[in-house]
Order: C-alpha cells, then sequence, then structure tokens
C-alpha cells in the first residue's frame, strides 16, 4: 500500500511539473515552452520625490550641511530644487558612493558630523549686531577681532585676510536696484555675479586682490548691508563659510527665532561695591532666579531692587568690614574704556584673579553703547573706567538671540550702561553712594548665582 501511494505521488509531482513547462499534454506532440510575463519591481522614488517628502526643516538642514563641505553654493531656503539634487550626487560620488541624489541614513549621518566639524573649526555662532539689531552669522575663530562705532561693526582676523562688515545708513527712497548700483561703483570692484530681487540684492567678485561677496537690503530710509572680503588663498576655507553667512544674515529680525540659552545652575559674574554698608551693583540677569547669592569673600548676600530696563541690580551684605566702595562721581567713557572684572573660575583655573580689557563704545541709545571686543565670560557688572581713570558706567554680557539649534552657537554682546543711569538707580532705591576711592581693582567682588 505504502509502496502504491510513494508511486501515485511521485507521479502526479511530476505530471504538475511537466504541466508548467508545457501547454499540451497530448502523447506525441511537441511541447510548447509557456509565455511567462515577468514581474517588475516597484518603481523607485526619484531624488526630487524624496526631498519632497521631508520636512522643510530636514530640507534646510541638509542645504546647509551640503553648504559646509562645499558641494552646495545655492540659497538655503529648504525648496527642492535641481541644484540641491546635483549636489547630494557630487558629495556621494566625492565620498566613492553611488550618485543616487539619495542619502541613505549612513551618508546623511556621515554628512551632518563633517559639516558640525567644520562650523566647529571656524566657530560658527549666530550673533546680534549691537547698534542695529541685525543677526549675522560670524565664523569667530576666523575673525576674532570686532570693532562698532554707530554705523555698524566690522570682524577681522588677525591679519586681515578675511574680513566682515555690517554697516548701516539712513538714505531718502532707496530701492535695492539703486543700493546695488552703488556697490557696483566702489573702487577696484569687479563684479562678475549680480541678483537684484526686490527685497535684497548680492554682488560678488574681485576687489582689487581680495574676493568680495555683498548682500543688502532696506527698510523705510534704513539700508543694512553685509560685505565679506577675503584673500584668494583663503578661497577653499572661506567660500562655503559665505553661503552660510549670506543665509543666516536677517537685517530686520521681526523677532527672536529662539529664545537665549537657558542660565546657568551655577553662574558668575562681577559687583561693584557702592557703598560702606554693604551696598553692590551687579548684574541683574546674573542674579535672576537664584536659589542663593553669594558674595566671595564675604558670604550670603540679599538681592534689594532691579532695573530691568538695564539689566541692573542691587544686592546687599551685611556686617562685612574693610570694603573699598568705588566712587561713582564724574567719567564718561566717550570712544573706548578699560573693563575690570573677575574672570569665571574656569578660565583662570579655578583663581579669582581681577584682571582688566579694554573695550570700544559705540552709542546705542542715550543710556546705553555697545562693547566690543565683549569681555570674558564672569566680567559682566565689572566697572568701566574712562582714560581719566574715573567711573563710566557698567560692563553688562548679553547673550545673544540665536536662530535655530542646527546652526547656532548661543554668544554674548556687550554694553557699557551709563555712570549717570547707575547713580540715578542708586538713588531711586535709597543707596547714598560712599565711595571716594578711584581703584577699581579693589571695589569689585566675585558674585556667585546657585539655581535649581
Amino acid at each position: 500500500m505504502r509502496s502504491m501511494l510513494a508511486a501515485t505521488l511521485m507521479f502526479a509531482s511530476a505530471t504538475a511539473a511537466n504541466a508548467q513547462m508545457t501547454t499540451s499534454p497530448v502523447p506525441g506532440t511537441k511541447p510548447k515552452p509557456v509565455q511567462t510575463v515577468p514581474i517588475k519591481p516597484p518603481a523607485l522614488q526619484t531624488p526630487s520625490e524624496t526631498a519632497d517628502g521631508m520636512t522643510q526643516g530636514e530640507r534646510l538642514a541638509l542645504q546647509s550641511d551640503l553648504a559646509w563641505v562645499g558641494q552646495y553654493n545655492g540659497a538655503i531656503t529648504g525648496d527642492v530644487s535641481t541644484r540641491m539634487v546635483e549636489a547630494i550626487k557630487e558629495y556621494q560620488k566625492l565620498k566613492g558612493g553611488k550618485p543616487t541624489g539619495v542619502l541613505n541614513p549612513q551618508e546623511r549621518a556621515a554628512l551632518a558630523e563633517t559639516a558640525r566639524r567644520k562650523q566647529d573649526s571656524v566657530g560658527w555662532k549666530i550673533v546680534t549686531e549691537m547698534t542695529s539689531g541685525a543677526r549675522l552669522g560670524i565664523p569667530g575663530k576666523l575673525v576674532p577681532n570686532q570693532a562698532t562705532d554707530a554705523n555698524g561693526s566690522k570682524w577681522t582676523s588677525p591679519t586681515g585676510t578675511v574680513q566682515v562688515l555690517l554697516s548701516r545708513r539712513k538714505e531718502a527712497n532707496p530701492t535695492t536696484a539703486k543700493l546695488a548700483d552703488a556697490e557696483k561703483k566702489e573702487p577696484n570692484r569687479k563684479v562678475d555675479y549680480t541678483v537684484v530681487k526686490p527685497d535684497f540684492f548680492v554682488l560678488s567678485g574681485l576687489q582689487g586682490l581680495k574676493k568680495f561677496y555683498v548682500r543688502g537690503t532696506f527698510k523705510g530710509d534704513e539700508v543694512r548691508i553685509m560685505t565679506i572680503l577675503y584673500d584668494q588663498a583663503t578661497e577653499n576655507t572661506v567660500e562655503p563659510v559665505v553661503i552660510a553667512m549670506s543665509s543666516a544674515f536677517n537685517a530686520f529680525p521681526a523677532g527672536p527665532q529662539a529664545g537665549p540659552a537657558p542660565r546657568k545652575t551655577v553662574e558668575y559674574g562681577t559687583g561693584i561695591v557702592v557703598s560702606d554698608d554693604g551696598a553692590i551693583l551687579a548684574d541683574r540677569l546674573v542674579t535672576d532666579g537664584c536659589l542663593a547669592i553669594t558674595i566671595a569673600g564675604y558670604g550670603s548676600a540679599d538681592r534689594l531692587a532691579e532695573d530691568k530696563e538695564h539689566d541692573l541690580a542691587l544686592l546687599h551684605i551685611y556686617g562685612a568690614r574693610g570694603l573699598k566702595p568705588l566712587s561713582l562721581v564724574g567719567g564718561a567713557g566717550k570712544t573706548g574704556v578699560d573693563v575690570v572684572g573677575i574672570a569665571d573660575p574656569q578660565s583662570q583655573g579655578g583663581a579669582a584673579g581681577v584682571s582688566s580689557v579694554r573695550g570700544a563704545l559705540a552709542p546705542v541709545t542715550s543710556s546705553d553703547s555697545a562693547l566690543s571686543p565683549a569681555p570674558a565670560v564672569g566680567f559682566s557688572g565689572g566697572p568701566a573706567i574712562d582714560g581719566d581713570g574715573k567711573f563710566a558706567g557698567v560692563a553688562l554680557l548679553k547673550p545673544a538671540l540665536v536662530a535655530g539649534p542646527a546652526t547656532a552657537v548661543p554668544a554674548s554682546q556687550a554694553v557699557m550702561v551709563s555712570a549717570e543711569t547707575v547713580r540715578d538707580f542708586l538713588k531711586a532705591n535709597g543707596v547714598a553712594a560712599s565711595g571716594a576711592s578711584t581703584d577699581a581693582r579693589a571695589a569689585v567682588v566675585r558674585v556667585i548665582c546657585v539655581r535649581k
């Protein structure tokens, strides 16, 4: 029985197999092959279709990263474009991959890491220009030196090979076409690229022996123009940064796109002793939201008053002896001051030495002046001393509002609040400034705020 069943199954299997290969089971006829229709694999997405499936933020980040590695030279808008797809293909070929125009997860991660390293290498940060409020992306390691006046700011490399200028002026009935024409006529300028839109213009080319890039716009009668100059020998380093700077430039920001970085759990500032009985002037932001405020060497302090408009705070310590309050009489910084302060312990290897730095001033309001370069962390709240050795105001560090976490690193700007404003604040809070000393170093103390 078993052998008959086995034979039957073998015959059935052979018959089924033969039926799949022929169309005629009739003996004596030649079998004909079956015509089969191949099954097509699903169609692959085109690069553009893949890009369309990404969020706007993902495309912005992708374009930015491609620009940083030198493969993309278009506007970083987040819009899908042939230029973006071609940039992806070029990046893939550069890395020895197949130029599909679509990055796999490993390729995308490698691109992001390479772009991050490029940003770190030039010290990329978003800053707010103090006289205008314009936002710029600045390669801080390439252009560490900053000077500010009433007409804008200038960042330069130590040897002048790279320069970034933000200029501002008033002009009757400006248009981008008129502004572009005026920029083309600058001495020694040879323009090889021009874009003029109703709301902005871009020029690039050669200016003498340097390459230049200009982007400008206006609002009402206020004109703001960013100019980048760099030696041709620095082209490979600087050009990817220029693309990022152009896209980051916001001449008239409507409002912050992101808030300032959160305050530190432990934050250090400088205070100025202003009276024999323990009144201390400090930075309001440094002493904001503290569980405890300590004056190094003296103990706990209470915060008695604040001025939110000018970011001043009044502290008080009790029972302290040997205080040397600073004289607040006279003094008015005009073009420059010396800022006296105590840098963050991390900057001093844990020490608490008093030092001073030179800063240039540019009026911003009737009471505040832009101070550049910004002093080190820890100096905020320190006294600014004029050329005659007199108190000119208080130096305050202002955390810049950043333009997005993917491309920005918080950076500090600095202002000087005038001596007159300081005296008015103390008087309004019943503090009789009793200092007679002009020794600012002896009058400063370290302020320590501890938060949750």
